[in-house]
């Protein structure tokens, strides 16, 4: 009869403990959905695919921007520059610009549109003319449908070519990088 009476008093013992680790789990849980939303929540990403499968994509920060395009001034939508990932050698308004990651920065004017490629990609770092791989302009248009916020999109126009396109307001600007 000890036997028994040490089982089942083993038994009753293991239940409370059962239900800390399973209310324990229940708190974990719902503090991890509690958490603040992850800051790359507003970052979306935009890829073109050449003919021979190579790509470039741009990574960039969608949130809604509290800086406006300035005439002549480099305008960082979303608060950050975008992010170049070149797969393949490609050109930029006819500058050779190496497979590799790189910034992009926009220098809005009324008129016209810069692209700026930048090699500087070190988070948070100011915006350093200095490192400039290749500028190009943009050609401008007006969307009868804009979207809600900045957006960025590619559109495959020739095997070898891929035409950003950013988005902002009525605002489209357009550009080329050709691979080589």
């Amino acid at each position: 009869m000890v036997e028994n009476e040490n089982t089942l008093g083993g038994s009753y013992m293991r239940a409370p403990a059962i239900c800390i680790v399973v209310l324990g789990q229940m708190l974990m849980a719902n503090a991890a959905l509690a958490r603040p939303q992850d800051p790359d929540a507003n970052s979306a990403t935009a890829f073109c695919d050449f003919e021979d499968t190579q790509e470039i994509s741009v990574r960039y920060n969608n949130a809604a921007s509290k800086d406006e395009p300035r005439n002549g001034k480099v305008w960082l939508p979303g608060g950050k520059p975008l992010t170049l990932f070149a797969g393949a050698q490609v050109s930029f308004n006819n500058t050779p610009i190496p497979a590799a990651a790189y910034s992009l920065y926009i220098i809005p004017n009324r008129k016209d549109w810069t692209l700026v490629v930048n090699k500087n990609v070190t988070p948070g770092a100011a915006y350093d003319q200095t490192q400039d791989v290749a500028r190009g302009p943009m050609e401008l248009g007006e969307v009868d449908s804009p979207p809600g916020q900045f957006q960025v999109s590619f559109a495959h126009t020739a095997a070898k070519t891929c035409s950003i396109r950013l988005y902002y307001g009525k605002i489209g600007a357009f550009a080329d990088f050709v691979e080589k």
